[in-house]
């Protein structure tokens, strides 16, 4: 039987995986769910023995049940290959008596590469499977990290083009560099004057404008998605966790069934969602932990129920995570109000009109599997140099807000016995100048390249390929703009009909 996926805010509105990865974003807004989340069919001792690839075929095809098995591994195949570094895909380091499993070994250094390196043959494979004649365009908004990682997917990939929008002053200047270098005559690249949400609320507003759907579809293009609101993004995430329960099982860390936690530094909410959802397919996963920095929009409603927007945005050291409407948590509130898309569109329509909202008691006691807490500024400068001093670990901004509140949760609750996997979500080099800073704040008046080099020569890890690349890789993407020209801009460069 093909797992069917439905809107959250429409029970009417199904569609099989690859049609749901086609059309990215549902009708009216909402986002596609798996009607019923599959369980985990194959032994942890066979699983524990299995490749990464292998892995992610075994937890994929439960998801993708409309792929055939030579479409699946083709994508894996072509996924997970010479673009990391590191056979193991993504590697665990035991480093200060937690487990971290570094998902930043691809070709743009951050955690997205771990679905975007398979997203473009998922979406290419669904395009073929539905005999769709239009060229995909993928629009998307960015806090830092999709934006590179998408761009690199998709560049030059016949029959698509990306466009991604980003905050001008709102991600480092690597990540910056990393996208306005990106080279592909299918790539687009905005900033914008705002902030992520900002963007991420008009990419969301032109996925469900119809008037321009006709003109799009008129000039022979359909928008998808490659935020983690396509579920062809979320897939690929389950299956790291999968994996490091398997690898921790294999290498003697816990025992079989013994059940592990997981350390989430969290935004948009999509990664801590996959990892729910590989609870939910029988991984032994205790508590779901997940880290905010100090816009902790997901922590005061873990610990109140109540969702509010309404705060001032903050721009931290951990830029990828400086969202305030984290969107793949609409999926937890359809689930946990029963799979009830009238009720999840009551919320949403009460966060777009008074930017909150507030679950009933019996919802948030389904909630218990979670626990949030959030680093500040303060707290992530002094675990990266604390752990970088105990141990000659260096850790990214992001990874240390996870680590932070991994010492919170322990002192709040004394559980210190639970083997406890952090997701390590970006290399440092991504944040050299916040990660050297908090390290010794004298690295203060080197340049952004020098940091880099000494940053090698501190931690004794060979600079990443994606930051020697942009070290003179000249801008190719200027275009700026206010939020309210977003629409413009994309029709501009695709009605051209021009490539860069």
């Amino acid at each position: 039987m093909d797992l069917v996926y439905v809107s959250t805010r429409n029970a009417d509105e199904k569609a099989t995986a690859s049609q749901a990865i086609l059309k990215g974003l549902a009708g009216e807004g909402g986002l596609f769910v798996p009607t019923s989340i599959p369980t985990l069919d194959i032994d942890m001792d066979e699983l524990s023995k299995m490749s990464y690839q292998e892995t992610a075929y075994e937890v994929m095809k439960l998801f993708l049940t409309d792929f055939t098995e030579e479409e699946l591994k083709y994508c894996i195949n072509n996924a997970y290959d010479g673009k990391f570094d590191t056979e193991q895909i993504a590697p665990l380091v035991k480093a200060d008596g937690a487990y971290y499993l570094e998902l930043f070994h691809g070709a743009t250094i951050a955690f997205k590469d771990m679905a975007l390196s398979i997203l473009p043959y998922l979406l290419t494979t669904s395009a073929k499977k539905n005999h769709v004649k239009n060229e995909i365009v993928i629009l998307t908004a960015t806090s830092g990290d999709t934006g590179k990682a998408a761009l690199s997917g998709f560049a030059d990939v016949p029959g698509t083009k990306i466009i991604v929008f980003y905050p001008k002053n709102g991600v480092s200047p690597i990540q910056e560099k990393q996208m306005v270098t990106q080279k592909g005559a299918n790539t687009f690249v905005v900033g914008i004057n705002g902030n992520f949400d900002q963007a991420q609320t008009g990419v969301k507003q032109m996925f469900s404008d119809a008037s321009l759907a006709k003109a799009m579809d008129e000039a022979g293009y359909q928008f998808s998605s490659a935020n983690s609101i396509n579920i062809g993004r979320l897939v690929p995430q389950i299956v790291y966790y999968v994996y490091a329960y398997a690898k921790m099982y294999e290498n003697g860390e816990i025992g079989k069934g013994e059940k592990m936690n997981v350390v989430v530094p969290t935004g948009n909410f999509g990664n801590i969602l996959a990892a729910y959802y590989a609870k939910k397919m029988g991984v032994p996963i205790a508590k779901l932990i997940c880290a905010s920095n100090e816009n902790k929009v997901l922590f005061d409603f873990f610990r109140t129920g109540v969702y509010d927007k309404n705060r001032e945005f903050i721009l931290t050291s951990s830029p990828s995570m400086d969202i305030l409407i984290s969107s793949n948590l609409e999926r937890l509130i359809y689930r946990i109000a029963g799979d009830d898309a009238d009720k999840n569109t009551e919320f949403m329509d009460k966060l777009l009109r008074e930017g909150r909202y507030e679950v009933t008691q019996e919802m948030r006691e389904q909630l218990a599997d979670f626990y949030g807490n959030f680093t500040d500024e303060n707290g992530t400068a002094e675990v990266i140099k604390a752990l970088y001093e105990s141990t000659g670990y260096v850790i990214d901004t992001h990874t240390a807000v996870a680590a932070g509140v991994y010492q919170k949760y322990k002192d709040e609750t004394g559980d210190t016995d639970t083997k406890t996997v952090i997701a390590s979500t970006a290399s440092p080099f991504k944040f050299t100048r916040s990660v050297m800073n908090a390290i010794d704040d004298s690295y203060e008046r080197m340049s952004d390249f020098e940091l880099v080099d000494e940053l090698s020569k501190l931690a004794n890890v060979e600079i990443p390929q994606a930051i020697e690349e942009i070290r003179s890789a000249p801008v190719i993407h200027d275009t700026v703009c206010e939020v309210e020209e977003m629409e413009k801009v994309v029709r501009q460069f695709l009605m051209s009909g021009k490539e860069r």
